[in-house]
């Protein structure tokens, strides 16, 4: 077996077996919801559908996350 690929074998257990710090993730989810949020809110403003406001955007960050946060931690 050559270096290459015994490193390349050390790396995909460790990324296997490595769950990540929970902070990183809920704080990525957070902000990637919103930015996800936001672009939808201003979409669905654009066409006409509902009104780009900061209470509509916080409301389809929370559920976004909310969804999010469920499938992945199940």
């Amino acid at each position: 077996m050559s270096d290459q690929e015994s490193d390349t074998k050390g790396f995909s257990e460790g990324v296997s077996s490595s769950q990540g710090d929970p902070r990183v993730l809920f704080a990525m989810n957070a902000i990637l919801s919103t930015l996800f949020a936001w672009s939808i809110v201003w979409g669905l403003s654009f066409l006409g559908v509902v009104g780009f406001s900061l209470v509509n955007v916080a409301t389809a960050a929370i559920l976004l996350f909310t969804v999010t946060y469920a499938v992945t931690m199940a």
